[in-house]
């Protein structure tokens, strides 16, 4: 399987939004470079108040472009990186890959899957009502479907572009589905 980055998007400060690059720099176990939530340990602003010691496995937020597509058809407008995503993807499930699996990116860059993004209510605050688009309840099981991206840990750092390959490299089963990290 194979897909492509479609945008590259970092901040230095604590915004909801990321504004979008030519390229970003991954290093591994860290994050992106310059990125607000690169670190070893946990970066994200709430839970840094409870939980400062455990390691980041937030190092790099991926989101799938097909998101936008659907979020459209309702009425949000939404563009890379305005999510907080620091790579957004095309033609890639990121939502149905295990836990464990490896993305590379580009030449030389590889993440690995760590979990699902837990979205926070100011996706209401970006787009009000959205918040409830980024989740799907399934009515059989009640299990909700987090859909606002994955979040993954460097392996190998190198540099990512818009237009770059994204290749997959499933872990050896059975897969662990992936849960909210």
């Amino acid at each position: 399987m194979t897909g492509r980055v479609t945008a590259v998007s970092s901040n230095a400060t604590y915004s909801f939004s990321k504004p979008n690059r030519e390229s970003v720099m991954l290093l591994a176990g860290l994050g992106v470079e310059g990125d607000v939530h690169a670190g070893v340990t946990i970066r994200h602003q709430f839970r840094m108040t409870y939980e400062p010691d455990l390691p980041n496995l937030r190092q790099v937020h991926l989101m799938h472009e097909e998101l936008f597509d659907e979020l459209a058809l309702k009425g949000y407008a939404v563009a890379p990186g305005g999510l907080g995503e620091n790579i957004t993807t095309r033609e890639v499930d990121l939502l149905g890959l295990p836990a464990g699996a490896l993305l590379h990116l580009g030449e030389q860059a590889v993440v690995e899957v760590t979990g699902l993004r837990n979205p926070c209510a100011k996706i209401n605050d970006f787009r009000q009502g959205m918040l409830g688009e980024v989740f799907a309840l399934d009515p059989v099981s009640g299990d909700f479907t987090f859909k606002s991206g994955i979040m993954a840990v460097v392996r190998h750092g190198g540099p990512v572009r818009p237009q770059d390959a994204i290749g997959i490299e499933l872990p050896p089963g059975p897969h662990r589905p992936l849960e909210r990290v």
